[in-house]
């Protein structure tokens, strides 16, 4: 009995090292990171929904160069606020918001998760657009992966 008694505790102790262990990699797993992203919309987005813009560069590998973001609701004469959805291949779909004034040609961009290497993605960036003759969109802020196995 006293030796089911001892495995049982030393199980225990192994076990709530190993949750500690996990939580402490979780944490520092999802500590922020820069978010440098470009985007070229002059070709495919002409405000509409279901239009897209094309990435252009990133420094994050699971924003490739070609992943699309296509937007959910129109354009007006002011700006955008819309949903939209980073599409990066197959099974790769980060889901987000942006609101962009086109007054100031500035704007917010958010992402709260999605699937496959989004899944625990969280990203907040500005947005701001240089005109020609480079015409390109860019995001700058941060992001971060939280939990599954980021």
């Amino acid at each position: 009995m006293k030796r089911i008694i001892g495995l049982i505790l030393v199980a225990a102790v192994a076990g709530a090292v190993a949750v500690a262990s996990q939580a402490g990699t979780s944490k520092s797993l999802s500590r922020s990171r820069g978010l440098h992203v470009t985007k070229e919309c002059t070709s495919t987005y002409h405000g509409m929904p279901g239009e897209y813009c094309t990435i252009d560069s990133s420094n994050l590998g699971a924003i490739p160069s070609g992943a699309k973001v296509f937007y959910f609701e129109a354009a007006t004469a002011n700006g955008l606020d819309s949903d939209l959805a980073l599409y990066a291949g197959p099974g790769n779909v980060a889901l987000g918001h942006v609101t962009l004034s086109f007054a100031t040609a500035t704007g917010v961009i958010t992402f709260r998760g999605g699937t496959g290497d989004f899944r625990g993605f969280r990203a907040r960036a500005d947005v701001t657009y240089e005109p020609p003759p480079v015409d390109r969109w860019h995001w700058d802020g941060t992001y971060r992966f939280r939990g599954h196995g980021h």
